[in-house]
């Protein structure tokens, strides 16, 4: 080597410390970048030791329209060689930006090196055309138009080349089927409203135990999520999502399609899962998809413990997809057993397990907190199996809040035992909160007229009415007793003596009862405020017939003496005989 090459050679390498030089053949100049030099990433001068080529001073980010159009007609010409039809070529070359950015930088690199090196005789590519030299760069890089594809459907440069890496053995034709395909049953439904994402946040609240590998990437997945604009509000949504989807389980596009992707989602339609909904099972938990059939079938089958037919474990499913993990299987044993010991009903353990299988990831020690809160109130066994089973999501509140709500309950005048009482007449109390729900209902019963005093009374019998929504269920019906001639008074002197009358329908219940009480009855209907519970009483079964036979015999009585009595007391005293077969009064009514 000549000592004026020797020394260019020398002075070369040190603007290049990080890349490996060899030896080129004579054919080629020593000065000469082949085209391969460009398939690696871009090498950025900090402190150059050789005055600068119009490489580090050009910035390549600006494209031209023109420039940028040839570049895209040139991938989409690219990708049609490799196959693909001119509206599929078109789509991705204008939907990968980055990419083409890429392509064109390299390009103008190698032009400027050339320039630089001003050595036409040996320059690469002198001889194509701009269009051409795109093409070759996209060559050049091996991934047969993965990369470009895999930025058209949403992911970045970067994550779109780490992808491409996992699919070295894949088809361009093959890979857009198969997202093509993933997009299809992942993505099925367009009304989601964020509860894929609300159902996220509860699934990750309520875990308790050691999550298992596959727990473990679903709760990065949603970490990725959530650190994104809108977070896991945007979790069905395919634009925001599906990026993330293949960035955190990129092994996802070498599953098949026919062989494998399709016999899970025909199993779980099987087992009622419904197609529209197939998505937030696969969002929630996409771990799932890389199961075989086999061992899904074998997961379900453990779930036959708490009585789940096929329809059951596809609800369950779709609140709870975690349930195929191998950490809440596990754990799922231990939760059987923990509720043997306590003595509580398996039925209704089962029936709790089946409506709300989130408590299938809370540890033993916890559910045991909050058993042993509610054996205080005593509440146990058989009473604590109904209690669960009709709310079982009691069982996953935090042992503060439960307090919380005792203490509000004993501040109104209730003591231990009757707290318990209400705990089993409506649970959903309890999960209520106390200054947004409990604490409302209150005041809006102190502002009606409700004192403070009668308070207990009224809960008592009627605790539903703190779960009752104040604008959709308890003014409406304050409203159409003030429209039929009744005060704000008399309609809270009718709540502090019945209570339940707020829980009653207007049109099934209240309209019809009033209706034949002033009409046909022809009784005022200030009756109804000595009397609210006529409003309990079956209009077919108990009203009318014991209307109709005190007027056979022109017998006036007030509705508590019509009503009140049972069917041997009536007929005792206004029929002189026996027993009159009417049904007894429903309080439900």
């Amino acid at each position: 080597m000549s000592t004026k090459a020797f020394s260019f050679h020398s002075n070369f390498k040190s603007l290049f410390p990080n890349t490996c030089f060899i030896q080129l053949p004579p054919r080629f100049s020593p000065n000469a970048l082949p085209f391969s030099f460009f398939h690696h990433p871009r090498i950025h001068f900090s402190k150059p030791c050789l005055p600068q080529p119009p490489l580090a001073q050009s910035n390549h980010s600006n494209l031209t329209p023109y420039d940028l159009t040839q570049a895209q007609e040139s991938i989409s010409e690219y990708l049609q060689e490799l196959g693909l039809s001119l509206e599929e070529s078109i789509s991705i070359a204008s939907n990968s930006p980055k990419y083409t950015q890429m392509l064109v930088d390299g390009v103008k690199e190698l032009e400027e090196w050339n320039a630089w090196n001003n050595n036409t005789n040996s320059n690469e590519g002198e001889n194509l055309g701009f269009k051409e030299m795109v093409i070759y760069m996209a060559k050049e890089k091996g991934d047969n138009g993965k990369v470009a594809f895999l930025e058209s459907v949403g992911l970045s440069l970067s994550s779109a080349m780490s992808v491409a890496r996992y699919l070295s053995s894949e088809s361009l034709h093959s890979l857009i089927h198969k997202v093509k395909y993933m997009k299809e049953i992942i993505f099925c439904s367009s009304d989601d409203k964020g509860l894929s994402g609300k159902n996220a946040r509860r699934m990750m609240m309520q875990l308790s135990i050691p999550s298992d590998e596959d727990v473990q990437q679903t709760l990065s997945f949603f970490e990725k999520i959530e650190a994104r604009r809108g977070g896991l509000d945007m979790l069905g949504a395919v634009d925001a999502t599906f990026r993330f989807l293949l960035e955190s389980f990129p092994r996802l596009l070498l599953l098949p399609v026919e062989s494998h992707l399709k016999p899970i989602v025909e199993f779980l339609e099987n087992i009622g899962v419904p197609r529209r909904s197939m998505g937030k099972v696969f969002l929630l938990f996409p771990p799932v998809l890389f199961c075989k059939v086999q061992g899904i079938k074998t997961k379900v089958l453990a779930l036959e413990k708490v009585g789940a037919a096929h329809e059951d474990v596809g609800k369950m499913l779709l609140k709870y997809p975690w349930i195929l993990s191998s950490s809440i299987q596990e754990n799922y044993e231990q939760i059987l057993l923990f509720f043997e010991e306590e003595k509580i009903p398996k039925a209704s353990v089962d029936r709790a397990i089946r409506s709300w299988p989130h408590l299938l990831g809370c540890s033993t020690s916890k559910l045991k907190l909050v058993v042993d809160q509610f054996g205080e109130l005593g509440v146990r066994n058989k009473r604590l199996g109904w209690v669960i089973a009709k709310s079982p999501q009691l069982l996953l509140r935090k042992p503060q809040e439960l307090l919380q709500v005792v203490l509000f309950l004993e501040g109104l005048g209730f003591d231990g035992e009757n707290v318990g009482k209400l705990l089993c007449r409506c649970p959903e109390i309890f999960a209520a909160n106390v200054d947004r729900t409990l604490k409302k209902k209150v005041e809006f019963l102190v502002q009606f007229g409700i004192s403070s005093d009668h308070l207990p009374q009224v809960i008592k019998k009627y605790p539903e009415l703190f779960v009752s929504d104040v604008d959709k269920t308890l003014l409406p019906r304050i409203k159409y007793l003030m429209q039929i001639g009744l005060s704000k008074r008399e309609i809270a002197l009718m709540i502090r003596r019945f209570s339940p009358l707020l829980g009653y329908s207007i049109e099934e219940v209240l309209r019809p009862k009033l209706q034949f009480l002033l009409e046909t009855m022809e009784k005022p209907v200030k009756d109804v405020v000595e009397y609210p519970r006529f409003f309990s009483y079956s209009l077919e079964k108990k009203i009318k017939p014991r209307f109709w036979v005190l007027k056979g015999r022109n017998i006036e009585c007030s509705l508590k003496d019509m009503l009140g009595k049972n069917d041997e007391e009536f007929a005792a005293e206004f029929m002189d005989f026996g027993r009159m077969l009417v049904s007894p009064p429903s309080s439900h009514q």
